[in-house]
């Protein structure tokens, strides 16, 4: 595989220089000798501002939207002595990061100065390594939720100046109420400010556009309780009954057996949940799901924003989008888990599936479970079945109800 960056860079190294709310002042000799030395920076409108008239290089201000239009803005300016503007640390969710895929490491030299996040951190008294951070810009909020557990510590970096209320609002309806929330403007910066309270009674308005939120996690009595490992309780799922149940979906994620960074195809969608609870288990996980009616396909996208993975790929009937280039890469693991006895199905899902990519299917029934035999006859991997039983009250006692048999394949592709 090559490791070509996809944008050549003939010019000197590029500076990356990470800029504070104290602006000039809080740079150190090197950062403003780097800049000094520009003939041409890059920045956004706000922190182009912040430097002085013995800057002299020419001042552009980033276009909206900015990630399509860095490759035909850096071929312009090829040879040039350029430098680039960022807020603190500018490998910490910001602009260095995209820089170094586009052009290579070795095209740039990287000068940080502390995150909002280090620095919010050192105010509230906060170990860093024990803070979960999530980053709202350009992202849906709701990419918070999996990561609210009672007593956890969190740190969302704004969008905005709306983002505190967005936030509050989404941890009172998510029964989250009771959280210590602070907001952290304009930190480092002569204006810095601070406020704080909970979400339940907070009516602060909008602020500074410059800020991060930090949360307490605090949990309202009797709320449903969701965490990051699979098997989430089926209440926590809409839709119209078509959901692989809390048990077998516990037992299907841990043969699909997700690692941070891979991606998944849930073929036969239903409700959400197979993809839904992949994409929780870390938030580098990927999902596309594959379903073919309408209103199913609106409840996996809605399932998906409650349950804080918004990002989930929801594409229509598999066999149609699996032919020719449709659905571009190829996945990490598939699930198969409706659509069995479509025709041609099994061989354009496997055909897709790199050689240590891994399969699981689920069968309930008699016709299913047969394609699954003869699949693992052909291909190797391991049939199990599961029969999940639920107590449920029969009068003054209690009963053992069976639910639907499961068959399940699960195999390694190794040709």
């Amino acid at each position: 595989m090559s490791t070509e960056p996809p944008v050549r860079w003939a010019g000197p190294r590029i500076p990356v220089v990470g800029i504070g709310a104290d602006g000039w002042a809080g740079l150190p000799e090197a950062s403003r000798a780097a800049l000094r030395d520009c003939a041409v920076l890059l920045g956004s409108a706000r922190q182009l501002a912040l430097l002085p008239e013995e800057v002299t290089a020419d001042r552009q201000a980033w276009p909206s939207p900015l990630v399509p239009a860095l490759p035909g803005l850096l071929a312009d300016r090829q040879g040039t002595r350029l430098g680039v503007l960022a807020s603190g640390d500018p490998m910490y969710y910001g602009i260095g990061t995209t820089l170094a895929r586009l052009l290579g490491p070795g095209s740039l030299r990287v000068l940080p100065q502390p995150s909002s996040v280090s620095l919010a951190c050192a105010r509230l008294g906060w170990s860093l390594p024990e803070v979960g951070v999530v980053s709202a810009v350009g992202r849906p909020v709701h990419r918070v939720l999996p990561e609210l557990a009672e007593g956890r510590r969190v740190l969302v970096l704004s969008a905005d100046a709306a983002t505190p209320a967005e936030l509050v609002e989404l941890l009172r309806r998510h029964g989250f109420g009771p959280s210590e929330v602070t907001v952290l403007e304009q930190l480092g910066g002569p204006a810095e400010r601070v406020v704080a309270g909970h979400a339940a009674d907070w009516r602060e308005p909008p602020g500074d556009p410059l800020n991060i939120v930090a949360i307490v996690v605090r949990g309202e009595a009797g709320r449903l309780r969701l965490t990051r490992v699979p098997g989430l309780p089926d209440a926590a799922y809409t839709g119209d009954g078509q959901l692989t149940k809390a048990e077998v979906r516990a037992l299907t994620l841990a043969a699909l057996a997700p690692s941070p960074g891979e991606t998944l195809w849930d073929i036969g969608g239903g409700s959400g949940s197979i993809a839904i609870e992949w994409c929780r288990t870390h938030p580098a996980c990927r999902a596309v799901t594959f379903e073919t009616l309408d209103r199913r396909r609106a409840q996996i996208t809605a399932n998906a924003a409650e349950l804080g993975v918004p990002d989930i790929e929801v594409r229509g009937e598999a066999v149609a989008e699996l032919t020719g280039a449709s659905v571009p890469g190829a996945p990490d693991a598939i699930f198969l888990g409706g659509g069995l006895t479509v025709p041609g199905l099994f061989d354009r899902c496997w055909s897709r599936l790199p050689v240590g990519g891994r399969l699981v299917a689920n069968a309930v029934t008699a016709e299913s479970e047969a394609l699954l035999i003869s699949w693992s006859a052909a291909n190797g991997g391991s049939l199990r079945r599961y029969q999940i039983y639920r107590g449920e009250p029969l009068g003054r006692f209690t009963t053992w109800r069976p639910q639907l048999p499961v068959t399940q394949w699960s195999v390694v592709k190794e040709l």
